[in-house]
C-alpha cells in the first residue's frame, strides 16, 4: 500500500503539459520548441565553426565575396556586390516583423489581422527561397570562368586595368575542342561523363597568346594577402601549367577560389534553406487554420506563437550565415 501511494504521489508531480506547474511559465509545446531551437542552434554553430577553421586553413585561396555575389536580377553585366544579398536579408528580417505582428494580433484575438500578417510572412519566405535559388544558379553557372593549374591553383584573367575578362572574350575557338561528352551508347563502361566545359585548355592557351592585353591574376599572395596580376611574360609562362578549364562552381572545382568554399556554401545555405522551406510550410498550415477559425474556437493563438519562435530562429541563423559567408 505504501508503495502504491508513493507511486501516485510521484505521478502527480510529473509535468504533463497542463497549466499547473509550468516551468518558467511556458506551456509544454513552447518548452519543446525551445528545446528544439537550442539543439538546432548547436548544429548550426558546429557548421559555422567548421567554416571558420576551413577558411583559416585555406585563406590564400579563399574567394572574395564581393566578386562572387555581385549579381542583381534584370541588371545583367553590372557589378553590384552584395546588393541583392542585402535585399534578401532585409526581406527575411522584415518577415520576422510581420510574424511578431501576427503573434500580437493573436494575443488580442484579432483573427483577420493574424491572417494578413501570416500571409505577409509566407510571401516573404517564398521571396527569400526564390532569391536563394537564384543566387545558387548564378554561383553554379559562374560569370567569367577560370583555369586550374597542375598544382591546383585557380587562375583568373584580367585586362591591363585589372578588370575581369571572361573566357569567351579571348578563347581561340579556331582550335578544335578535343573533349566531347560520351553517352551510354558510345562507351563500354558508362559512368555518366560530366558535361565538358565550353572551351578546352588548348583554346585558352592559344587565345592567351593572341591577346596581349589579357593577363593572369593569381589567388591571394601569401605575403600581402591580396590577388596579384602577373606580367605578360609571367602570364605566358604560367599558361603551360593549365590543366582544367573551370566554369562556375560545383563540389569538385570552383572558378572563384578554393573548392571548400563551394562545398560549405552549398551545405550550410542549403541546410538553412531547408529550414526556411519547413517554416514556410508550417506557416501555410497555421494560416489555413486561422482562416478556418481553429484557434478562435480554442480561444488561444499559441500555435502562431510557437511557429513564430521557429521563424525568428531561422531569421537569426541567417544573420550569422550572412555575416560569415558574405561580410567577413
Amino acid at each position: 500500500m505504501g508503495a502504491t501511494v508513493t507511486t501516485a504521489a510521484t505521478k502527480e508531480k510529473v509535468w504533463g503539459g497542463g497549466a499547473s506547474q509550468q516551468p518558467l511559465g511556458a506551456s509544454y509545446g513552447k518548452m519543446m520548441m525551445w528545446y528544439f531551437i537550442l539543439s538546432d542552434a548547436l548544429t548550426f554553430c558546429g557548421f559555422l565553426v567548421a567554416y571558420g577553421f576551413t577558411r583559416f586553413k585555406f585563406i590564400d585561396s579563399w574567394p572574395i565575396a564581393d566578386e562572387v555575389f555581385n549579381h542583381f536580377p534584370f541588371l545583367h553585366g553590372m557589378n553590384l556586390p552584395m546588393y541583392y544579398v542585402a535585399l534578401m536579408t532585409f526581406i527575411l528580417i522584415f518577415s520576422s516583423v510581420t510574424m511578431v505582428l501576427a503573434v500580437d494580433a493573436g494575443h488580442q484575438m484579432k483573427k483577420n489581422k493574424v491572417a494578413v500578417y501570416m500571409l505577409l510572412t509566407i510571401v516573404g519566405g517564398f521571396i527569400f527561397l526564390g532569391s536563394q535559388a537564384w543566387e545558387w544558379k548564378n554561383f553554379i553557372t559562374g560569370t567569367y570562368g577560370a583555369v586550374e593549374t597542375q598544382g591546383g591553383q585557380i587562375l583568373q584573367f584580367v585586362d591591363k586595368d585589372g578588370k575581369r575578362v571572361a573566357l569567351a572574350d579571348f578563347a581561340d575557338t579556331s582550335v578544335p575542342n578535343e573533349r566531347v561528352a560520351l553517352n551510354n551508347s558510345e562507351a563500354f563502361w558508362f559512368l555518366g561523363n560530366s558535361t565538358p566545359p565550353t572551351y578546352s585548355v588548348a583554346q585558352i592557351q592559344a587565345g592567351l597568346e593572341k591577346n596581349p592585353d589579357v593577363l593572369i591574376r593569381t589567388q591571394f599572395d601569401e605575403g600581402r594577402h591580396k590577388k596579384v596580376i602577373l606580367s605578360r611574360e609571367e602570364t605566358l609562362a604560367q599558361a603551360s601549367q593549365f590543366k582544367y578549364v573551370v566554369e562556375g562552381a560545383n563540389l569538385v572545382r570552383n572558378e572563384y577560389g578554393h573548392k571548400s568554399f563551394a562545398d560549405l556554401f552549398f551545405f550550410i545555405t542549403g541546410f538553412h534553406g531547408f529550414h526556411v522551406a519547413t517554416g514556410v510550410l508550417l506557416n501555410i498550415i497555421i494560416f489555413f487554420n486561422v482562416l478556418l477559425g481553429t484557434y478562435e474556437r480554442r480561444r488561444s493563438y499559441e500555435m502562431v506563437e510557437k511557429v513564430g519562435l521557429y521563424w525568428h530562429f531561422v531569421d537569426l541563423v541567417w544573420v550569422f550565415v550572412f555575416t560569415f559567408f558574405y561580410l567577413v
